[in-house]
């Protein structure tokens, strides 16, 4: 009787373990054509570059064109499978992401208001391709150029992207696979230089925590290359820092915008009227501004409230603390008596089977 009074605190101590630790399944799926075979190393490219590559020592398409002109591109597709795959086609213009780099892919950031000539617009290709196993098929891409001529350079990205299949009734990750090619468009040899315009400063969030953003342009058409960004953030009426950051390395995309933020540490958003004080170069060239912005309480309510960071009370859910608390004592107090009643019966058992005295 003894064994089972020690066995049996373990036992609870166990359900409550396995009670709380109650996993949330999780997936590792496969990556797989539509017709389930494997989708890696199988899809490859190769771009034809055409006779008026303007430089013949890059693999991306750099064109010299003229106004007007109407060009059809090819770019050699091969699957080296043994099952039919088919493969997505999808044209980008060149945008600026928050870090400083340049995305020819696919992506949210809005056009700037200087763009003149859409990528999308004038460069056209069919959306989906459908290859046999062990071929190649060529994709024509089409090249409609303005009629209007301009200096400088158009510049976008021809994503390949395997069609992958997935398992609606299974969740996790589905790996995708695809090249990117690049495409710039010029029509001259004039050199034209970047400029840069600043377009607004305004409170928001950077990947869930609070931040102020610097919202400036690239208003020309060419890349702007080495850009240091340093921003410092104060009291309107003060010259006391309460913010800043600094990032080298950076690049532009002709006649994009940038969207670069100055994260809070972690702190709360407090309402007021600030001022950002903004230094941009590149090269032996710079770029200075002060504006002043405002934070209103709306701002401030909404932003702290979605801050992962910051550890609000109303954050706190007291009832599920009195939840959790109620549950252990419950634990607590059937275990108790759990045990004094093991205990209790193990008395009257001994008391029953000792041995009666004779008389």
């Amino acid at each position: 009787m003894v064994n089972k009074e020690k066995k049996i605190i373990p036992f609870f101590l166990l359900y409550i373990v396995l009670f709380f630790m109650a996993g949330i399944p999780t997936y590792a799926e496969e990556a797989t054509t539509e017709n389930g075979a494997d989708a890696y190393g199988e899809f490859n490219y190769r771009v034809i570059l055409p006779e008026n590559q303007y430089d013949p020592e890059v693999s991306y398409f750099d064109l010299m064109m003229t106004p007007g002109q109407q060009q059809t591109l090819q770019i050699e597709l091969e699957n080296a499978s043994d099952h039919e795959m088919q493969i997505e086609v999808s044209l980008n213009g060149a945008k600026t992401n928050r870090n400083g780099v340049i995305e020819y892919g696919p992506s949210d950031i809005q056009d700037d208001k200087s763009l003149k000539f859409k990528f999308t617009d004038l460069v056209k290709a069919q959306e989906r391709v459908t290859l046999a196993p062990k071929s190649k098929t060529m994709l024509d891409v089409t090249i409609a150029m303005p009629e209007t001529h301009y200096d400088g350079l158009i510049a976008g990205g021809i994503k390949l992207k395997q069609v992958i299949k997935r398992d609606g009734a299974q969740g996790g990750v589905v790996n995708e696979f695809a090249y990117l090619v690049g495409m710039i468009l010029r029509e001259s040899e004039t050199p034209v230089l970047p400029e840069l315009e600043l377009n607004d400063v305004y409170p928001g969030l950077s990947n869930y925590r609070n931040a102020v953003y610097i919202n400036f342009s690239n208003i020309e058409a060419e890349y702007l290359n080495d850009m240091t960004v340093d921003v410092q953030i104060s009291p309107k009426d003060s010259e006391e820092v309460l913010y800043d950051t600094k990032s080298a390395g950076m690049r532009m995309a002709p006649n994009s915008l940038i969207d670069f933020p100055v994260t809070m540490n972690g702190e709360r958003m407090v309402p007021g009227d600030y001022k950002a004080h903004i230094i941009v170069t590149s090269g032996n060239r710079r770029w200075e501004w002060t504006r002043e912005f405002t934070i209103t309480d709306e701002d401030a309510d909404k932003f702290n409230g979605q801050d992962v960071s910051l550890v609000q009370e109303k954050g706190i859910d007291w009832k599920l603390i009195a939840l959790l608390a109620g549950i252990a004592f419950l634990l607590l107090v059937s275990i108790f008596f759990a045990v004094k009643k093991v205990r209790e019966n193990s008395k009257k058992n001994k008391r029953k089977n000792r041995p009666s005295k004779k008389k």
